[in-house]
């Protein structure tokens, strides 16, 4: 099972993925770490290194990134190498990703598994987000 497949079943909580587009990794050593994937590269790494990478590579900060992108909902691809933007055809240029565990207390989506939380950010400047219960898509 490659990391991405045990990243989106939930297994692994510590983690974040992120999908950077061409436009992000085009002649970065990025792309020598993470999976090709069409139209870009994602990486599935420790949290805190993946924070990092994230703010090197975009210039913004994750966690105040993924809070603004809460206020808009979207989707996410289910391989998270993608978005479709909630403000029309434009190209993904990022998303940033993380599984959160089930937590019955909490309820609603949380009671019902590890819930995976998607961010992303469109070349229109639109920022979104996209929930779901791993394994479900």
């Amino acid at each position: 099972m490659s990391a991405r497949d045990e990243f989106l079943a939930g297994d692994r909580p510590d983690d974040v993925a992120l999908f950077l587009a061409d436009s992000f990794v085009s002649g970065d050593k990025l792309a020598d770490y993470g999976e090709s994937v069409p139209g870009g590269v994602l990486l599935v790494v420790p949290g805190e290194t993946g924070r990092n990478v994230f703010k090197k590579a975009t210039g913004m900060d994750a966690m105040s990134f993924a809070k603004e992108a809460m206020g808009t909902e979207g989707t996410v691809a289910a391989d998270l190498a993608g978005a479709d933007c909630p403000e029309g055809d434009h190209d993904v240029e990022f998303v940033f990703a993380f599984a959160e565990e089930q937590n019955e207390e909490v309820g609603g989506l949380y009671a019902e598994g590890d819930v995976i939380h998607a961010y992303a950010y469109c070349s229109c400047g639109t920022s979104f987000s996209h929930k779901w219960v791993a394994g479900e898509r």
